[in-house]
């Protein structure tokens, strides 16, 4: 491997990922050191109002960031607004339409099988308080939403997103869950001059990656523990997506291992496994 192929693969952040138009995909197996893991955004409005893909041999999930927007998938026609999500199967046609604008993150992972499509509206994420709840203490309090997780069928994928508190830490106490799960945060709703630093590390003495995250930015997470911090007066938003290394038999959402020293008090992830 090259100098600059190794580069590239152990580069853990990826700038501005929402300042392009279209379908574009910002991370994959090939640009990074993800194994399976594939994020991408698509940003439409009344200039450019559609967009048509196949999801190949990826299952693919949707969250809908802002706006409103119409999706043909399966021979199904399906509207979706603001935090409702969609899975598409592996080997399936898709094209999402605008009649205002709509901000969509894309989560996808390579399958062998074929799941169904599914729809998740967001109002019945709210109502189960396995799949949003909040948790954290005084200084790290944050509200975990869980939008496709075991409400979904999957492979590979699982996805959400988590907003904190001003000046809050997330993802605390520290934890990894490497053996199962590799993991992406995407940040979002950040406006400047919001910003949050972002960790992540196997041996705390030593962090692959301490840095400032603005929205837009990407960082992944192959392995490591990886907590954040917002700003005073400022939350830190995040979507987190993951890929399961064994398909199905590893898909599991709050497996993890917290980081010695910080583990007395659980995980703050409890409330997704009832």
């Amino acid at each position: 491997m090259s100098t600059q192929m190794k580069e590239a693969k152990d580069r853990l952040i990826f700038r501005h990922t929402n300042n392009r138009k279209g379908r574009n995909t910002a991370i994959t197996p090939e640009n990074s050191s993800m194994k399976h893991l594939v994020y991408g955004r698509i940003i439409l409005d009344k200039e450019k109002p559609n967009v048509t893909f196949s999801t190949g041999t990826l299952e693919s999930g949707l969250i809908c960031l802002s706006g409103e927007c119409t999706i043909t998938a399966a021979g199904q026609t399906i509207e979706i607004g603001r935090y409702d999500s969609i899975y598409l199967p592996r080997e399936t046609e898709v094209e999402i339409k605008t009649e205002s604008a709509v901000d969509l993150v894309e989560c996808s992972a390579e399958v062998e099988k074929k799941y169904p499509l599914q729809v998740v509206r967001y109002a019945d994420v709210e109502k189960d308080s396995s799949l949003k709840f909040k948790t954290g203490g005084s200084a790290n309090t944050r509200t975990v939403n869980i939008t496709l997780g075991k409400n979904v069928e999957a492979g590979r994928i699982l996805a959400g997103f988590t907003t904190s508190e001003p000046g809050h830490w997330t993802s605390w106490p520290p934890h990894e869950h490497a053996a199962m799960l590799e993991e992406l945060y995407v940040y979002y709703d950040m406006p400047a001059p919001a910003f949050g630093v972002q960790f992540v590390y196997t041996n705390p003495d030593e962090p692959e990656f301490v840095g400032v995250v603005r929205d837009g930015d990407a960082v992944i997470m192959p392995e490591g523990f990886h907590p954040n911090v917002s700003v005073p007066g400022h939350p830190i938003n995040f979507v987190w997506m993951m890929a399961a290394h064994r398909e199905v038999e590893d898909r599991q959402f709050g497996v993890v291992t917290v980081q010695p020293g910080f583990d007395q008090g659980g995980s703050g992830l409890e409330a997704s496994r009832k």
